[in-house]
């Protein structure tokens, strides 16, 4: 199967790997496994995983035939770390470049996946490649994730999830200074009416509210705390670049890609730092807790000195 994909401006200049990665929503890995393979082409010629990206130019992607999409693969996932082990649930976190599930289109590793290498029987409830799986994070986003591992469990965390009974607390770096330091973003989103694999803040889209307020400004780019209201597809890398203050590194919603360079980003700075919710059995309060990775742990230290 081949398809083609026009490079839009905002990714000219970008890796050909990193760049084809957001065009098909896909890990970089993944992507950079189709170059590899020789499956992208541009103007009849191959393309290098290391090379930089035209706007305006098109991609002919050969996308070889693979295993069953929704087939769930058993294998060690690197990074996927355990933060708390319950009979009822497990808290993960979650490493980028990891998919919740499979899904037509991923090839890369997933938490269902990643849990079933480990060892780990988690709920059958749901559909079979979503199995426990009671809320998601983004391929690219890190950090904290609940899956159930009783049928209980999915059944009252998935009724918290929907009641937003559940403390989803994130951390971003975004560029600039917000203005006021403290607020609520309330605006509705649904898809990019130009672009299938982006969304956007459009008038008849689906209710979202953003609560936010700044930790440390660092001039070029601001540290804040998120709080999330309702749970949308890219909410967060959406309302912001709304405000013109895009996640550092999003270069999809419009992130300086000199700033992202400069602080060694290759996805936006955004980090699930903490969940919290009532234990589906005892009903006390839990909350978890996610340590920054290297990377975003790296870009914050460089604006921490000055340095970036």
């Amino acid at each position: 199967m081949s398809e083609q994909f026009v490079v839009p401006e905002e990714l000219g200049g970008t890796r050909a790997d990193a760049g084809l990665a957001k065009l098909m929503d896909i890990s970089r890995s993944a992507a950079a496994l189709l170059i590899a393979e020789g499956n992208v082409t541009v103007s009849a010629g191959t393309v290098g995983k290391s090379a930089k990206l035209v706007a305006g130019s098109v991609l002919e992607v050969t996308v070889p035939e693979r295993r069953d999409p929704l087939e769930v693969v058993e294998e060690v996932v690197e990074g996927l770390n355990i933060l708390l082990d319950d009979d009822d649930f497990v808290v993960i976190d979650k490493p980028v470049g990891v998919a919740a599930h499979p899904s037509p289109g991923w090839v890369g590793p997933t938490v269902v996946g990643g849990l079933a290498g480990a060892g780990y029987r988690i709920s059958t409830s749901g559909a079979p490649e979503r199995a426990g799986i009671v809320h998601r994070l983004d391929v690219g986003t890190s950090g904290v994730m609940i899956v159930a591992k009783s049928e209980h469990a999915y059944t009252v965390l998935k009724r918290a999830f929907k009641e937003r009974t559940v403390d989803k607390v994130y951390h971003a770096v975004v560029q600039g200074l917000p203005d006021p330091l403290e607020g609520t973003i309330d605006a509705p989103i649904g898809r990019h009416p130009g672009h299938d694999w982006r969304f956007a803040v459009i008038e008849d889209g689906r209710p979202s509210v953003t609560h936010y307020e700044v930790l440390e400004a660092y001039g070029k780019a601001t540290l804040v705390e998120i709080h999330l209201e309702t749970g949308r597809t890219h909410q967060i890398r959406v309302h912001f670049s709304a405000l013109r203050h895009p996640c550092a590194g999003d270069l999809t919603y419009g992130a300086d890609p000199r700033l992202a360079a400069n602080l060694g980003l290759t996805r936006q700075w955004l980090h699930a730092r903490r969940l919290g919710f009532n234990h589906p059995r005892t009903g006390e309060w839990v909350e978890v807790t996610s340590q920054y990775p290297a990377d975003l742990q790296y870009a914050l230290e460089l604006l921490e000195s000055g340095n970036a």
